[in-house]
């Protein structure tokens, strides 16, 4: 027997009545534990062991998994249940760090800015831009960090204009390498600066800065577009993400 904190990343049935949960430790790293009949209406760990909570484990060692022999809530991020748009960005969160994240490798550093972001996400009214942070931060620490001073294709230092992104090749690539690299998207020198800070900068100082419509897309699309790069396939909970977005432009034309 052994107890550990963890973060609920996903969950799955297993049998009648028992789930197998994917869980995030700050020591042990990602690794799935089975919690027996947590499906049964009297079991009195269910309401511990949803997914984005960050509760404490007891658990103990089996053949193929460890199994939860008790449980208790240490934080629910409740806000997060109680707001779809924010719990389609914290939704999108748990996935990133499961498909990044090797089981049995543990990392504290990503298990703070998980449970860090999870906190920011129930709290924060520019959920896009907290998000960036994350994906930022995520690709740094899993060694994937995008190269934004120096051109991914020639090296030398970027100019302050627009430039164009080639997720591919690494990162932003100057004018004169464009034409060899392939699914390059412009640049503008404004996102470029935002993402900078995003990389260089601490969350608070992110959070000074206003991006509109348009700049806010284009962080978007250029972040997004290099993890399903280094993924090599999208992201599920981005779609969710979409449709919550046209959803609402849709009740705003309507209202």
């Amino acid at each position: 027997m052994y107890k550990t904190e963890a973060i609920i990343l996903r969950q799955r049935r297993l049998g009648e009545a028992d789930r197998i949960l994917c869980v995030y430790t700050p020591t042990l790293g990602k690794m799935d534990v089975k919690a027996r009949g947590v499906r049964k209406t009297t079991s009195r760990m269910s309401g511990h062991l949803q997914p984005l909570t960050r509760c404490m484990l007891q658990l103990a060692r089996g053949h193929v998994s460890d199994v939860v022999a008790g449980c208790e809530t240490l934080e629910s991020f409740q806000p997060l249940r109680e707001d779809l748009d924010r719990l389609s960005r914290a939704l999108y969160v748990a996935e990133l760090v499961d498909r990044f994240v090797p089981e049995r490798t543990h990392s504290f550093p990503t298990y703070q800015l998980l449970a860090d972001t999870l906190r920011r996400l129930a709290e924060t009214e520019d959920l896009d831009l907290t998000l960036r942070f994350f994906e930022m931060r995520l690709l740094d620490q899993c060694g994937f960090r995008p190269e934004l001073d120096a051109c991914s294709g020639c090296g030398s230092a970027m100019e302050p204009v627009d430039n164009l992104f080639a997720p591919i090749s690494g990162g932003a690539v100057c004018r004169a390498c464009a034409g060899g690299a392939m699914g390059v998207r412009p640049l503008s020198l404004n996102a470029l600066k935002v993402l900078r800070l995003l990389q260089h900068g601490s969350y608070n100082d992110a959070m000074r800065v206003r991006t509109d419509g348009p700049l806010a897309r284009e962080l978007e699309t250029h972040l997004r577009s290099f993890i399903v790069s280094v993924l090599e396939r999208d992201v599920n909970a981005a779609a969710f993400i979409e449709r919550l977005r046209r959803e609402s432009a849709r009740h705003a034309v309507e209202a």
